[in-house]
């Protein structure tokens, strides 16, 4: 099929290109490639998608998403079969600082999405949402039933509403909608904000790396592998109607997580092992916007695809570290 990606320079859209490409599809990716972290990083992806076998079925646009009538006009002209949608203003903490940048990315960009994919009436619409919408929830493992209606973070906030818009869009216009709620995603090509890559640079330079909340922290790390096959999976099932609480609507949302908490001080350790180095570790109180705990109840989704995350920490964490030394030269 032919497939609109948005954020095909990051880190997830990176990898969901690459495995839409190899199995034949046609990808035009777009991105408007800001510099929240190193452009040279998103350009590097770019170039591994630009050298890849079937690379001619691989079109760029560069474009931000909340210019209203560009968008419009690439989706028209384009008329893909199926939409994903993965561009976003991500990082809990750097919404404290910057909030206009994500309702310009999260809340304005969504909507021109939605307004042109009701102009062409995809088969699908894929879109990413986030475990942050479920904001201190404190009942474990995160179901999606739970009531998500205090984020504790301006970008929780927006992710809830992309899911309330999509719901909106799908019941009014008919068009199958599913969000992804992925929890803490890591692995090769991953981001710089991000722990496994903020803790792999520090130990790797001989600086102390930030342990938050102490090291009480417990986190659902996803492998990027087993995020790209649930989108995937998903893609190719377009959301239908038959859940009441969707009204009716061709909607669905789902977890996407390795259904396995890990402790933070866990986490740091099997990465000190891949790495072959201990941590200088410097000990903070929790930070503004974070959460203590995340855990996917993955149940639904494998209901759904027949699929759920899977990879070991340990094994996800070891090609990670493989990549950064290579990509680095460390």
């Amino acid at each position: 099929m032919k497939v609109l990606l948005t954020g095909v320079a990051g880190f997830i859209g990176h990898s969901v290109c690459l495995s839409l490409l190899a199995r034949g599809d046609t990808v035009v990716g777009v991105d408007n490639l800001n510099d929240y972290y190193d452009v040279s990083l998103k350009q590097a992806r770019l170039e591994s998608i630009y050298v890849h076998p079937n690379a001619k079925n691989f079109t760029f646009v560069k474009l931000d998403l909340a210019e209203q009538n560009p968008t419009a006009r690439l989706f028209v002209t384009e008329k893909p079969d199926s939409v994903i949608h993965l561009a976003a203003q991500a990082g809990v903490r750097y919404s404290l600082e910057n909030p206009h940048a994500y309702i310009n990315s999260n809340i304005v960009a969504f909507t021109n999405v939605l307004e042109a994919c009701r102009a062409i009436q995809p088969q699908h619409l894929v879109f990413a949402s986030s475990s942050s919408v479920y904001g201190g929830n404190t009942k474990l493992p995160f179901s999606e039933s739970d009531n998500v209606d205090h984020p504790v973070s301006l970008y929780a906030a927006t992710k809830k509403a992309n899911e309330l818009m999509a719901h909106t869009y799908s019941h009014l216009f008919g068009i199958p909608a599913t969000g992804l709620r992925f929890f803490t995603v890591y692995g090769p090509w991953g981001r710089p904000d991000m722990s496994p890559f903020l803790f792999a640079d520090a130990i790797l330079n001989d600086k102390p790396i930030k342990v938050f909340n102490h090291g009480d922290m417990m986190r659902d790390f996803t492998y990027i592998d087993d995020i790209v096959e649930g989108v995937i999976r998903v893609l190719d099932k377009p959301a239908t109607p038959g859940q009441p609480a969707n009204a009716g609507a061709p909607y669905r949302l789902f977890n996407i997580g390795n259904n396995q908490p890990e402790q933070l001080m866990n986490f740091i350790g099997l990465l000190e092992d891949a790495i072959g180095k201990k941590a200088q570790k410097e000990f903070f109180p929790m930070q503004a916007g974070d959460v203590k705990a995340t855990y996917a109840d993955t149940s639904a989704l494998e209901a759904w695809v027949g699929f759920k995350p899977n990879t070991p920490l340990k094994l996800g964490i070891e090609k990670f570290v493989a990549w950064y030394r290579q990509y680095y030269k460390i």
